[in-house]
């Protein structure tokens, strides 16, 4: 890493209560180093990310969004209802690709509200297993083993776990669960991208999460998972951007198990 150790963070602001920057800033403190990358360039993925939660960003394309409303052409009086069918077909899309996808390995970029950027693997399994394994130098682990969610910091011999239900990653992680009732679509402002953004109404404090798919017709259901950006009622943020997607790869169980380093530490993860 070049300066010693790094400053670390979960894939989910969200899921993880004590997890937002100012847990993130308290372990970049202890561990005397912030490890902050700066990101000249983005792709139409990066772009939908950023669109609904970086002001900067929003500033930037907030002429050329009225400059484009101006020169729309009047639509039919039949289109309201043609939009709010294609809203419905995109969701239902999104609720097949979750359930198509049985295995999947990527990997992930994440970035918090800081700039504060970690990359790393992620391996999932339907139903509710995931693993993101961070790069060489941070004692951090986030695995799922379709019950709990668990965060394990080796440094400080430290954990943590909550139920899968819990977390806004349910809404990846539980084919069985109707995005419809939960989702809405963001307009994104590119016909390639989806947002969907997931949040449960009764249960605020769970946070929202805003998956970004991008249309690709040899992927599950013709959709490729692009990424995620989790929010929490305390409004610390965490993105998180997939590249090299493989799906239906063989993953074998022992990839959602964890070792407890806790005194008298054991093998655990079921």
């Amino acid at each position: 890493m070049g300066d010693g150790a790094v400053a670390k963070a979960s894939p989910f602001a969200t899921a993880l209560p004590h997890c937002g920057s100012l847990h993130i800033i308290a372990i970049a403190e202890r561990t005397g180093s912030r490890r902050v990358q700066a990101r000249p360039g983005m792709d139409i993925a990066q772009t939908a990310l950023t669109n609904h939660f970086g002001e900067d960003c929003m500033k930037r394309i907030l002429a050329p969004t009225l400059m484009a409303l101006l020169a729309a052409p009047v639509l039919p009086l039949g289109a309201p209802l043609m939009a709010q069918q294609s809203r419905a077909s995109d969701l239902t899309q999104v609720n097949a690709y979750i359930r198509a996808v049985k295995t999947m390995t990527a990997d992930f970029s994440q970035t918090d509200r800081a700039g504060q950027t970690l990359t790393g693997k992620l391996t999932l399994a339907q139903p509710g297993k995931i693993r993101f394994q961070y790069q060489k130098g941070v004692p951090l682990l986030v695995v799922s083993d379709g019950k709990a969610l668990t965060m394990i910091d080796y440094e400080v011999r430290q954990v943590q776990r909550w139920p899968i239900g819990n977390s806004p990653l349910g809404a990846l992680l539980d084919p069985s669960r109707d995005l419809s009732k939960y989702g809405k679509l963001v307009d994104s402002g590119d016909s390639s991208i989806l947002s969907v953004q997931v949040r449960d109404p009764k249960r605020p404090e769970f946070g929202t999460i805003t998956l970004i798919f991008k249309r690709e017709p040899g992927a599950p259901a013709g959709l490729g998972l692009y990424g995620w950006v989790a929010l929490d009622a305390q409004n610390n943020r965490t993105a998180l951007r997939l590249t090299n997607q493989r799906y239906g790869v063989p993953v074998a169980d022992s990839a959602f198990r964890w070792t407890d380093p806790r005194p008298r530490g054991r093998s655990a993860g079921g």
